[in-house]
């Protein structure tokens, strides 16, 4: 049997599978639950994610990486294990060449532990790309050529800004501050604001479904439930879009000055470039209302939410192990 090639997309929030000739066969949170007595794997991805915030005393519902990277590498390779073995990338006789992204500014000492998790799962080689570069590929970039592309790609533990051309990252930030960041100023803003404490899973439905980024672009109520911190009872609370977007507002203009940072280091012949094609916004950041409008308002620069945000990464990953000998060449 002939060895898959397999591209990995693996996120602070999801993880996402690209077997080579089959397209996507995975798509789940990167959690997972574990008996904290015994260490004992109880569930992974969309299961774990059901018990998270819900689990009783000894099971522990945890995300292995943090900011994009292992912050648990054990639990990170029993999770990257059993998702390998759920789509019968590892069989008996073919041990699999994976391509695994990484944020764009991450020190050798964290490539190399992704790459130590993903060769423990039985791979035959493994190749490292940033994050921004595979996410442009995948966003239907042509980064070959002499002319500047600007790509943003907010997942969960980090947004990766990156202005490419001639098929590498000519200037890079990548910042600590993403989707997960996010839920974190929506709870926050409860609490003080309201005394009010709700879980991550609240907060995600929050932003996703009455969120904004841009001032009074959206105007939805919602019926947020959590326990009262005074009285300690449940409780319910109606929160509006101008709200989320209060909380969000600081993390959001840490995101605009990081791009700005970029822009203003970027070669000028680039930058005019970018002027033309615009800036291309990857990831589930890109989904919050609002966000193309206020990075164009605020960076003077057309901007284009991706055509599948949550899924460029890893369908980038597809179109290099088509062309994985590019990728090989450069090791």
């Amino acid at each position: 049997m002939f060895a898959k090639d397999i591209g990995i997309d693996l996120g602070t929030a999801n993880v996402l599978i690209y077997i080579k000739g089959q397209g996507i066969v995975l798509n789940e949170p990167s959690i997972v639950a574990i008996d904290s007595d015994t260490k004992k794997l109880l569930a992974v991805g969309k299961k774990a994610k059901e018990m998270f915030g819900r689990t009783p005393g000894k099971v522990t519902a945890i995300r292995p990486m943090k900011d994009g990277v292992i912050a648990d590498f054990e639990i990170t390779e029993m999770m990257l294990n059993s998702f390998i073995k759920k789509i019968n990338g590892k069989s008996f006789l073919s041990r699999p060449r994976i391509l695994i992204c990484c944020p764009s500014n991450i020190t050798q000492v964290e490539k190399n532990a992704i790459k130590e998790a993903a060769e423990r799962t039985g791979a035959r080689k493994v190749f490292l790309e940033e994050e921004p570069k595979v996410a442009a590929i995948g966003a239907g970039l042509d980064i070959s050529k002499p002319s500047g592309n600007m790509v943003i790609d907010i997942g969960g533990g980090t947004t990766d800004i990156a202005i490419l051309s001639l098929g590498d990252i000519v200037n890079s930030d990548s910042i600590k501050i993403a989707g997960n960041t996010f839920d974190n100023d929506i709870i926050k803003y409860i609490k003080d604001k309201y005394k009010l404490l709700v879980g991550d899973r609240t907060a995600e439905d929050i932003k996703l479904e009455i969120g904004s980024v841009y001032p009074e672009s959206r105007n939805e109520k919602m019926e947020v439930k959590g326990r009262d911190l005074v009285t300690g009872l449940p409780h319910t609370i109606t929160l509006c879009s101008e709200e989320v977007e209060e909380a969000l507002r600081e993390s959001v203009y840490t995101i605009i000055h990081a791009a700005k940072n970029v822009l203003e280091q970027t070669p000028p012949e680039l930058a005019a470039d970018i002027i033309d094609k615009g800036i291309v916004i990857t990831g589930g950041g890109a989904l919050v209302h609002g966000f193309d409008e206020l990075l164009s308002h605020e960076l003077k620069v057309p901007v284009f939410i991706a055509e599948s945000p949550l899924t460029c990464v890893v369908e980038g990953t597809g179109i290099l192990l088509d062309n994985i000998h590019l990728i090989e060449n450069k090791i």
